[in-house]
């Protein structure tokens, strides 16, 4: 599943973000790569543990903490502490590669396996050219270049790249989500439900029919759901 998650950022929240790591010192993005990917590539990535990381790594969090559209669709066991990467200059492509299946951060030393893979975008479309974040999978090819705020999901088994930056700017940031449910077709079933479930219950209320769907709803997350 490919799920759009618009304005999990608020804009003071994006505003905070921004001030923070815009005036950061960055690294080579090759910190945290995996042996393929690290030839492909070519980015800048603030240092998990520096000041500036892990102020705007705050106000994610709290952000995700605080969407339940990102909740229903990602169903999150483990999230990865965001990292947040930069595309301009020399440093402006990410070529063909697929996540590693476990990580683990420098910080808390807990491995995470990669079921989701998430970018949330801190820079507005406008404000550089290129840099599409192009997703392949049984869905076929996604090229994704949202408002800054927004978050994509995407399954972290996808063959994906980001396009170079011919002008401006790129700035991200990344992470990957354990989910309580490994199935990404099964997470793709009750991210539906759910959404239905919200908008039948604001046309109906509590009626019978509601609670029925919602007793389904729990009652197959209780199936598949590993927590």
């Amino acid at each position: 599943m490919l799920l759009h998650v618009p304005q999990v950022l608020s804009p003071e929240a994006l505003a905070r973000c921004r001030g923070i790591v815009e005036s950061a010192d960055w690294a080579d993005g090759k910190l945290t790569a995996g042996t393929q990917s690290e030839q492909v590539k070519h980015n800048r990535q603030l240092p998990e543990g520096s000041e500036a990381s892990i102020a705007a790594r705050a106000i994610v969090v709290d952000a995700l903490a605080h969407s339940a559209m990102f909740f229903s669709g990602a169903l999150p066991k483990k999230t990865f502490p965001p990292l947040f990467n930069r595309y301009d200059g020399s440093a402006n492509r990410f070529g063909n590669h697929v996540d590693n299946a476990v990580r683990t951060s420098t910080l808390t030393g807990a491995w995470v396996r990669t079921d989701v893979s998430c970018t949330l975008f801190l820079t507005e479309p406008h404000e550089y050219d290129g840099g599409e974040l192009v997703v392949e999978d049984t869905f076929g090819s996604q090229r994704i270049k949202l408002a800054a705020g927004d978050t994509v999901l995407y399954p972290s088994s996808s063959v994906h790249r980001v396009e170079p930056v011919t002008r401006g700017s790129r700035i991200a940031c990344f992470f990957w989500v354990e989910s309580m449910v490994r199935s990404d077709e099964q997470r793709r079933l009750l991210y539906d439900m759910d959404q239905s479930i919200m908008a039948l219950r604001a046309v109906q209320g509590e009626s019978a029919e509601v609670v029925r769907l919602t007793g389904c709803y729990h009652n197959l997350l209780r199936m598949w759901a590993d927590t």
